[in-house]
């Protein structure tokens, strides 16, 4: 049997002369992660950081932050989701919204656009394609609160007070919520059938991207070895690339761009965000030669392939071999998985995603807009 394009072609991202590189996962540190960001936000010429954060300085939700406070000296996930609000310089929580932006403004006003509606333009980017980056960070938000609910049947005493757990479950229940109905909101008020279709329909695509993620998500039972790569991207779609690839699409659509810039926009924000989620599931496995022992999901992509390749029943040896007194050893759990193709092939798979990415906007006019796309785009092919 052939193999598949992307299992055969070297790592390689295209070539982009006197362009610095946006790096996503950089190891130098949080402050050069900021410059970065900041120098992406100034081609859009928008704050993308504070992106949500007239939502967020609501009335409403300075009430939740308030009572959120209760939380502290618990391990509720809602404080972390909080937290990184605020301190999140890794994994930059408005990199939705600015690629949106960037995309907008890569492809310009459509040649079908009236003059009258290009004045209304700031920095090449519409006011409407402004307000879908906004939705779509709240939406992404909305989702990350959601994440942050527990199941109060496995709490241990660690935990925290069962009652202070059930509280939090209420805050996110509630906040994210609030997050949605803005989202909606502000999705209605954009007077575009297509653009409320194909944004709804992504919301959908994440409640079952996560709901069959959530179940898929057990150490011991409920992964098969029958989840192959094509699984594994079809349902990483749903739950972390339909927001951002329909999004990409949305923002042509509102600009009168043709049906060619629409797709090649969902393509864009399709491949980056598959090829965003393969690098950051592979970080445990690249870094665990600095001395660091992290933990990792059992969906993350190198698990779920090296499962694929060594059938369930070695892989139930495999965990009973990294136990050590009921405790899971992750270090002896990554050399495990490293012996074996798992990380190579997401590597590989890593690689053509960003190569992807590059590929699907160069139709766009060259620019630095378009530029910094193609840098975000090979800096998720970096480790």
């Amino acid at each position: 049997m052939i193999a598949p394009t992307w299992m055969r072609l070297p790592c390689l991202v295209w070539s982009i002369p006197a362009q610095r590189t946006l790096s996503l996962f950089s190891s130098s540190g949080p402050s050069n992660w900021t410059k970065v960001v900041s120098d992406a936000e100034k081609i859009v010429g928008y704050p993308t950081s504070f992106m949500s954060l007239r939502c967020l300085l609501s009335d409403e939700l300075s009430n939740v932050a308030m009572h959120v406070r209760k939380l502290v000296g618990t391990q509720h996930p809602l404080l972390n989701t909080a937290r990184g609000f605020v301190y999140d310089s890794r994994n930059n929580l408005q990199m939705r919204g600015l690629v949106v932006l960037l995309l907008s403004k890569a492809a310009g006003p459509s040649h079908t656009a009236s003059d009258l509606l290009a004045q209304d333009m700031v920095s090449g980017i519409y006011p409407s394609q402004r307000n879908l980056a906004e939705i779509t960070e709240l939406i992404h938000t909305a989702f990350l609160v959601h994440r942050g609910i527990v199941n109060l049947k496995e709490l241990t005493a660690c935990d925290g007070p069962l009652k202070d757990m059930e509280f939090g479950n209420k805050m996110a229940v509630l906040s994210g919520d609030f997050l949605l109905a803005n989202a909606c909101t502000g999705l209605a008020q954009l007077n575009n059938t297509k653009v409320v279709e194909l944004i709804s329909s992504a919301i959908g695509d994440l409640v079952q991207g996560i709901y069959s993620e959530n179940s898929n998500n057990n150490e011991e039972n409920n992964l098969t070895d029958g989840v192959d790569t094509a699984a594994w991207e079809e349902q990483t779609f749903l739950s972390h690339g339909a927001l951002l690839a329909k999004s990409c699409q949305a923002a042509m659509e509102l600009a009168q761009h043709d049906k060619k810039s629409q797709r090649l926009a969902y393509k864009y924000g399709k491949h980056l965000s598959l090829g965003h989620k393969l690098n950051s599931d592979l970080q445990p496995f690249v870094k665990s030669n600095m001395g660091e022992q992290m933990a990792f999901s059992f969906s993350a992509a190198p698990v779920v392939f090296h499962r694929h390749i060594v059938g369930q029943e070695r892989w139930q040896q495999q965990l009973h071999q990294a136990k050590t007194r009921n405790q899971l050893d992750y270090s002896k759990l990554v050399a495990t998985v490293k012996s074996e193709k798992g990380v190579s092939l997401a590597v590989n798979l890593c690689c053509y995603h960003g190569n992807k990415a590059v590929e699907a906007i160069q139709a766009f006019p060259s620019s630095e807009a378009r530029a910094a796309l193609e840098n975000i785009a090979s800096a998720v092919t970096k480790f």
